[in-house]
């Protein structure tokens, strides 16, 4: 589900005025949700430990991963419903 490689800070699909990291992208999604990484790993069945990774750029997520936190990002409520965690 990820590459441990340092995060190059590049997003290469993006146009350059969207380009941003790997790690902003997790950084971001997290912060808008409001949870702490223990809580956004338990909500959405992430492995912290990568969670972890993956915020301090030592890791940068798959394209499935990728996909997913983009999903959380837009919709969050619909992602904690499917998987079947309160909505608070």
């Amino acid at each position: 589900m990820m590459t441990r490689t340092a995060d190059p800070a590049i997003d290469e699909a993006a146009t350059p005025a969207r380009a941003r990291s790997a790690r902003a992208l997790v950084q971001a999604v997290r912060w808008r949700t409001g949870l702490s990484q223990a809580d956004f790993a338990r909500v959405f069945h992430i492995d912290l430990t990568l969670l972890e990774d993956l915020e301090h750029g030592e890791a940068r997520p798959d394209a499935a991963l990728t996909a997913y936190l983009r999903v959380i990002d837009h919709a969050p409520h619909v992602v904690r419903a499917a998987l079947g965690e309160s909505i608070s």
